[in-house]
């Protein structure tokens, strides 16, 4: 995969003298057309349809910053000296999303997803330039991501309590708030990965 910040041959593309790629934002650059993103503009009706829309989108917008890499790339750390890499990211909402639903609000019990009591930042650490470690951590995220919404599509109402004492409303508005941050951390490295910016 090339790693420059613009391809040479992008109507936006601009060189600086000392012959990097300048950053600068055009459509070319984006990850999909506008008229293919499959994320909202809004215009939701209601708190339910709202909270679920947006966590949907931010969702999404993770799925949308890993896309086009290879598994060395997602596991890059690439703003040192952050341990943080795109598939550590991935590694680190499945088992967000796992605690949150599966395990505080559904009562369910079970082995955290990527984190020991020896390695409490196992998710990160073990995000490894492996075929195979991406794959699990896709499939892991898209299960949990799964149970999610068919926990939230069969609560009676918001004001649902999990088995933890935590309000599914809350738990919502967290889980809009934790994809946020993460997806601004993958904002910083995508750039330094191959230069794209922006949605």
């Amino acid at each position: 995969m090339s790693h420059t910040a613009q391809p040479e041959n992008d109507p936006g593309a601009e060189t600086s003298a000392e012959g990097e790629h300048a950053r600068r934002f055009g459509w070319w650059d984006m990850f999909v057309h506008p008229d293919d993103d499959q994320r909202s503009e809004g215009g939701f009706q209601g708190e339910r349809a709202t909270l679920v829309g947006y966590l949907r989108d931010q969702r999404l917008t993770l799925e949308m910053k890993c896309s086009g890499l290879d598994a060395a790339d997602l596991a890059r750390r690439s703003v040192e000296p952050s341990n943080m890499s795109l598939l550590g990211l991935v590694r680190h909402i499945a088992g967000v999303e796992q605690t949150w639903f599966r395990i505080r609000l559904a009562g369910q019990d079970g082995p955290r997803h990527y984190r020991t009591d020896d390695d409490r930042d196992g998710d990160f650490n073990g995000a490894v330039p492996d075929p195979a470690v991406v794959a699990d951590a896709w499939d892991t995220w898209r299960a949990e991501v799964a149970f999610a919404e068919r926990f939230v599509a069969e609560a009676p109402d918001l004001d649902l309590v999990g088995k933890r004492g935590d309000c599914l409303r809350e738990v919502l508005v967290h889980m809009i708030e934790e994809y946020a941050r993460h997806n601004g951390h993958a904002d910083f490295l995508r750039e330094r990965i191959d230069g794209r910016v922006g949605q």
